[in-house]
């Protein structure tokens, strides 16, 4: 007898709804100078080093130069497609406030498996929306301090802590550590 297929539907365990959290629009044209912080999702805050022309196949590109200093990396992207990249100039102080307001909410822990929640953790953090991040900073605080923490989830905390530390601190002006210690404390604080 051949074995039997089970369908998973919506709403019943098992049903990955909604894994990967959906792409925002695209955003509106952005005016960026040499010096301004911006954050790109996939690599966090850099700063913008200027605009260059390059010519690649026959054609003169114009293209924003970021670098991020802690990875001691730049990035070239083209000035056309900017909005589509998901680069963005910093949140304000009023904007951040929400994410501030997500950190200090209750931790909402999916009972799906881990390697599913870490891919969902993961879109979160590269999304580069620093509300998404807050959230997955708020989950795995709450497992922070105890020793049945595995070490992957130790590492997708710490760098949703880093991605949105780097962002709460140049908002601020003020150092990655006392960034980061003060949003833990905004999480404990709950």
């Amino acid at each position: 007898m051949p074995p039997s297929f089970a369908v998973r539907s919506p709403g019943r365990p098992g049903f990955a709804e909604g894994q990967a959290p959906t792409p925002r629009p695209p955003a509106a044209k952005i005016e960026l100078k040499a010096g301004d912080h911006v954050v790109y999702p996939t690599h966090g805050v850099g700063t913008v080093q200027g605009i260059e022309t390059i010519e690649a196949a026959g054609m003169e590109l114009q293209m924003i130069v970021v670098t991020f200093d802690e990875n001691r990396m730049t990035l070239r992207v083209p000035v056309n497609k900017v909005p589509t990249a998901g680069l963005r100039k910093l949140f304000t102080q009023k904007e951040f406030d929400a994410a501030i307001d997500t950190l200090k909410g209750r931790a909402r822990i999916k009972r799906t498996m881990w390697s599913r929640r870490a891919q969902e953790y993961e879109a979160k953090i590269n999304s580069g929306d620093p509300i998404q991040i807050a959230e997955v900073v708020r989950d795995l605080q709450r497992n922070a301090g105890q020793p049945d923490q595995s070490f992957s989830e130790r590492q997708i905390y710490e760098q949703a802590l880093e991605r949105l530390a780097a962002e709460y601190a140049a908002i601020e002006k003020i150092d990655k550590l006392t960034a980061s210690d003060r949003l833990v404390a905004f999480a404990k604080a709950s």
